[in-house]
């Protein structure tokens, strides 16, 4: 008899049990649909029908669905076909999400985003500036303008100690939302070279007041946006999830001291008591090699509580994570845009589909690439 697969044991999450420890992870698939005023429509922010059969499609099969990141502000915002949730209106959208996610008896956490310096200006008409921890701008590169160009990447504006705490509350007022939708929880998304991540890493901080210079200063902004979600009680502490890329190198991040850094935030992070702490521990999604690659299990021996690992999981490799306890759930991401089904392959033996082309990730590509998957179906002799 075929020795049952712990990936695919149910897990209890902040009061939740989940059906198995599969999490669809977090990505940006830009599937938001312009009006004809274009990407600063409002209206194009809000989830909309095809949103809704994309994560419905995956809520019948993995543990925990973690939304795509959401802005909580506009001057975090800029990626075009990227939804929000700062309005009403964001609220009604994304609860038609939610009520599909619960319908299929599944659970769904909203990834809070700020893009930092991440974006172009032309996204931000009431400020016309983007923001950082100071005033380097990414390396090289491109980004896009509200019109789909490429422009280059602009030099961040510091923000001041008033405007890190308005972030805050931007931060708080999101989670507020996000409770109006009906989701389960939240993540905040430290991660992936935005604005949190900006703060932590020593390579795009260089302030010299409370929030720059040592890693107890850096991760003030991170500390504070916790301690505030906490206090306003929208969520508990235990349905409360962030995300960290120790290794990561997009955005242009990765830090000399980044093997000093991320442990000491994920054991600061372990006094809270919170839901998760998301490790994108995996070098697929690329590796700055500046320090040592921070492993998954130095952040899993300084955070008390639950670990996901994410980032260039095979079944195998995720099997061997929740057995050897270096992780208690595991993220999959490009494996679940092509297999909404991914659960069931996996206890099944069935066949992947194939990987999803590049150009579909986060492009504007409607249903193509996103929710055309087809779910297995064995074939009849």
């Amino acid at each position: 008899m075929a020795q049952q697969l712990e990936i695919l044991s149910k897990y209890n999450l902040g009061g939740l049990e989940l059906r198995n420890r599969l999490i669809l992870a977090p990505m940006t698939r830009a599937r938001g649909t312009p009006s004809e005023k274009g990407w600063l429509d409002p209206s194009t922010n809000n989830p909309n029908d095809l949103n809704v059969e994309y994560y419905a499609q995956r809520a019948g099969d993995a543990g925990l669905l973690i939304t795509e990141a959401t802005a909580v502000s506009e001057l975090g915002s800029g990626w075009p076909g990227a939804p929000h949730i700062r309005t009403q209106e964001n609220v009604e959208g994304w609860k038609k999400v939610t009520d599909a996610v619960h319908a299929k008896g599944g659970a769904i956490f909203l990834q809070l985003w700020h893009m930092g310096r991440v974006v172009h200006s032309s996204f931000h008409p009431t400020t016309n500036k983007i923001v950082s921890a100071s005033a380097i701008p990414i390396p090289e590169g491109h980004t896009k303008s509200v019109t789909l160009e490429d422009v280059p990447y602009e030099v961040p504006v510091p923000l001041t100690v008033e405007e890190i705490k308005e972030t805050v509350q931007e931060f708080v007022h999101g989670a507020q939302l996000s409770k109006q939708a009906g989701f389960d929880g939240v993540e905040i998304h430290g991660a992936n070279g935005y604005l949190i991540d900006e703060f932590l890493q020593s390579s795009t901080n260089e302030r010299g007041d409370e929030y720059g210079g040592s890693k107890e200063n850096r991760f003030r902004l991170l500390k504070e946006i916790v301690e505030a979600l906490i206090a306003d009680g929208s969520f508990p502490a235990n349905r409360i999830g962030v995300r960290l890329s120790p290794n990561g190198v997009f955005g242009g991040m990765g830090s000399e001291d980044n093997f000093e850094t991320f442990p000491y935030v994920a054991k600061e992070l372990s006094k809270y008591g919170l839901g998760y702490l998301h490790v994108m521990d995996g070098l697929g999604f690329g590796y700055h090699n500046k320090c040592a690659v921070v492993r998954l299990y130095d952040m899993k021996k300084n955070f008390e509580g639950t670990v996901i690992s994410n980032v260039t999981l095979t079944k195998e490799i995720a099997e061997g994570i929740i057995r050897s306890g270096a992780a208690d759930l595991v993220a999959f991401g490009r494996k679940y845009i092509s297999n909404p089904d991914l659960a069931a392959r996996f206890a099944n033996g069935w066949p992947l589909n194939e990987d999803p082309p590049y150009e579909t990730w986060w492009q504007h590509t409607g249903a193509k690439g996103y929710t055309d998957w087809p779910f297995y179906e064995e074939k009849k002799e």
